[in-house]
């Protein structure tokens, strides 16, 4: 499959275990979930690096149920109280900052790095691990958004290898296993709709965070909440896809699926489609990455069709959520595009979860943005950075 991101897992990844995981975004929805996997199959995981934010108290349970040798937290306040919090016996060396991060994902012990930091602050150490040869669950969209076609250039240098973890692509990814592009026309993005389905604009206006956090099917973190109920997340995601699959956004479609059980379909020359369906819980994508190629038991629900009874899909209502027309059009002008729409829709999200603006001014200030941006090239990870921070100083002047 020589489109692919990376080469092609199938075909390099041995059926080898214990396999040593460093989980970056450990404290967050996918790192929690992922470490739910681990315990439950310590024989085949075992965790060698542990990174995070600012959540001292959960990285010290994390870090004192695995008890890897290194730990990563983003300032040296984090770090203290991670010390004090560690039972006494357990010294591991914790690093500080983005290079603290860098050096969970090139760690020589860590045959895989989970790579599940949030935003744009995932794109250094994912592409580190890149080209540093790991084989890389991907669960940070952001990465690919903002330097898809860096990373790609990285794996193909060092041989790294790539699993993607959100569920929309880990679906995408099992669906052409066995059949490769051989024959590809598209590949169908499912949505939930989000909270706000069916919502006019009007009614949209009058969202609130709180309102926007509840989402219907998914249990996920604010920032990712907040961009399923705008579409944004959706329109990630598109792009996300045409970098691991090497499409053109033309060939990458979506549709809204309440229910939430087909989590996305591979379409064929022939008409043919292939799904994947489960109940909606991200450890099962996230297990199938870790463990690949081996299907484990988890504990989980067997989907059972005959109660979930009906199956529906419509059309996006781009009208009322035009994120993700937007997004297609920063996939087309090209990658500075996308590091701009990435950019400001993260200050856009911040500041209307502290309600600091509406919900509905998300999707206008980013296509400002984007009708104010002038594509540049990006042919350096440094490049992609800075123009990330210069979007978001222009960002907070269009609220």
């Amino acid at each position: 499959m020589d489109t692919y991101i990376s080469a092609w897992p199938p075909l390099v990844l041995a059926d080898r275990f214990p396999r040593r995981l460093a989980v970056l975004g450990s404290t967050g929805s996918i790192g929690v979930n992922a470490l739910q996997v681990a315990a439950l199959h310590p024989g085949l995981l075992q965790v060698t690096a542990l990174a995070a934010g600012r959540n001292a108290a959960r990285l010290a349970e994390q870090a004192a149920r695995f008890r890897p040798r290194l730990l990563a937290v983003l300032d040296q306040d984090t770090a203290k109280t991670l010390r004090a919090a560690l039972p006494a016996g357990y010294a591991p060396e914790i690093l500080v900052g983005p290079e603290g991060y860098e050096a969970v994902a090139t760690l020589p012990d860590a045959d895989m790095v989970l790579s599940a930091i949030v935003g744009a602050a995932g794109f250094p150490p994912t592409l580190a691990a890149a080209r540093a040869g790991k084989t890389i669950a991907l669960a940070n969209k952001e990465s690919l958004v903002l330097g898809g076609h860096l990373i790609r250039q990285a794996c193909r240098a060092s041989g790294a290898v790539i699993l993607p973890v959100d569920s929309e692509h880990n679906a995408l990814f099992q669906g052409l296993l066995g059949h490769g592009t051989d024959g590809l026309t598209r590949l169908i993005l499912t949505a939930s709709g989000g909270p706000f389905r069916g919502h006019s604009r009007a009614e949209l206006a009058r969202v609130t965070p709180a309102q926007a956090l509840n989402h219907p099917r998914w249990s996920m973190g604010p920032k990712v909440s907040i961009d399923s109920a705008t579409l944004m997340n959706k329109g990630l995601e598109l792009i996300e896809a045409c970098h691991l699959y090497g499409l053109a956004a033309e060939r990458v479609d979506v549709v809204v699926h309440p229910q939430s059980i087909v989590h996305s379909l591979v379409e064929y020359a022939d008409g043919s489609q292939m799904a994947h369906l489960s109940h909606p819980d991200m450890r099962l994508p996230i297990a199938h990455c870790l463990c690949f190629p081996r299907h484990l038991p988890l504990g989980l629900a067997v989907l059972d069709l005959a109660k979930v009874g009906s199956l529906t899909f419509e059309e996006p209502d781009l009208a009322a959520f035009p994120c993700l027309e937007l997004a297609k059009r920063a996939f087309a002008a090209g990658p500075s595009a996308c590091i701009v729409l990435n950019a400001v829709n993260e200050m856009a999200v911040e500041r209307f979860l502290a309600g600091g603006t509406g919900f509905l001014d998300i999707p206008r200030v980013l296509e400002q943005a984007l009708a104010e941006h002038a594509a540049v090239p990006v042919p350096r990870a440094r490049d992609a950075l800075a123009l990330d921070r210069e979007a978001r100083i222009r960002a907070a002047q269009l609220f």
